[in-house]
């Protein structure tokens, strides 16, 4: 009898030992990101979530983060996760239209959604089960990964006061923003953040967009296209948090619920962080760069923009079935919400204008 007892006390003990070894395992996940090392706000967002994770998961769950520099494949971050060489990405959906044309409707859409109006659509509106349409078909999961709020419309060498000024104009500028700009007679391109300036420099690009004060003048566009134009192409412009399906597999429940939440602390930490930094620079632009002029696109040049834009959603809409969906779910949210932005911070902020 005493035998048994002490058989079932050591098998208890070993129960107890392999339990508390489980508990105790260790899970590492690799990180590529678009941007180069501790580039500013979208580099601040990974570090950002890495910290987060291994305080929340006491040590359990470490996120390692490769940049640009290292991975040498700005534009490449898709591919790795999906292949399982990366478990995780920071990246844009929209930077991968070559590889899922749906993907561009979860970065930000031309004459969109502002940012809180498009977080509700995102938690609240569907938009995240959309985008997980679109994503699990290719082994991979996507969510909000920070948001740079209302973009600039970009730097320019010269005006642009009418449609004409657009024939030929070679300008970065990736996403649907650049399918409405080729249908008027640019010539869009995209190029990874790091090079910029030089391709601007250079006159491989007579213009580009980037993102706005909170980034725009540290890059220093200012020194080469003195016109800077106001927005109209990318109102609530989110990046994303891209996740290996078989690597989120493997996490236990607890910690794919931490990595969940990080994600979203993340994320929105990044739009204030990014609100802030337009909000300071903004308030030296005057001072300290007294020769750039802010513009903002002609109404006939607008409204050339609002066609084409239609058009393509249509065009768009009527080749994929959950393209439609998509931007009808966007479309049916907007007006929605944009009903109560309008009587609300839009009605304040013209109550008491001066």
């Amino acid at each position: 009898m005493l035998r048994k007892l002490l058989a079932a006390s050591l098998a208890g003990v070993f129960l107890l030992a392999a339990g508390n070894a489980l508990a105790e395992k260790t899970y590492r996940l690799r990180l590529a990101e678009t941007w180069g090392p501790n580039f500013p706000i979208f580099g601040d967002t990974t570090k950002n979530l890495a910290a987060q994770v291994e305080k929340m998961s006491n040590g359990r769950l470490k996120i390692t983060i490769d940049s640009a520099n290292k991975h040498k494949s700005p534009f490449g971050v898709f591919d790795m996760v999906k292949a399982g060489q990366y478990d995780m990405g920071h990246s844009a959906s929209y930077y991968w239209k070559g590889k899922d044309p749906n993907t561009l409707y979860f970065t930000s859409m031309p004459f969109g959604m502002t940012a809180p109006e498009q977080y509700a659509w995102f938690y609240y509106g569907g938009g995240m089960e959309l985008m997980e349409k679109v994503y699990s078909k290719h082994g991979l999961l996507s969510f909000p990964g920070g948001n740079t709020s209302n973009q600039m419309g970009g730097w320019f060498r010269k005006e642009i006061n009418s449609v004409a000024d657009l024939q030929g104009l070679k300008m970065r500028i990736p996403g649907f923003a650049g399918e409405v700009l080729a249908k008027l007679g640019a010539k869009p391109t995209n190029i990874p953040p790091g090079e910029l300036y030089t391709a601007l420099e250079r006159n491989t690009i007579d213009a580009l967009e980037w993102v706005g004060p909170s980034l725009d003048l540290r890059m220093g566009f200012q020194k080469i296209a003195p016109y800077y134009y106001t927005g109209w192409h990318e109102p609530a412009t989110e990046l994303q948090f891209l996740i290996n399906k078989k690597a989120w597999d493997k996490l236990p429940a607890d910690l794919q619920e931490i990595l969940r939440i990080a994600m979203r602390a993340a994320a929105y930490d990044m739009y204030a962080q990014s609100y802030h930094e337009s909000a300071v620079n903004w308030a030296t632009i005057k001072k300290d760069y007294p020769d750039v002029q802010v513009k903002t696109f002609p109404k006939e040049v607008i409204d050339a923009m609002r066609k084409a834009n239609d058009e393509l959603i249509s065009q768009f809409a009527a080749a994929d079935p959950l393209a439609k969906e998509i931007s009808d779910s966007q479309a049916d949210y907007m007006a929605k919400a944009r009903a109560w932005t309008e009587i609300s911070d839009q009605a304040y902020l013209n109550s008491i204008a001066e």
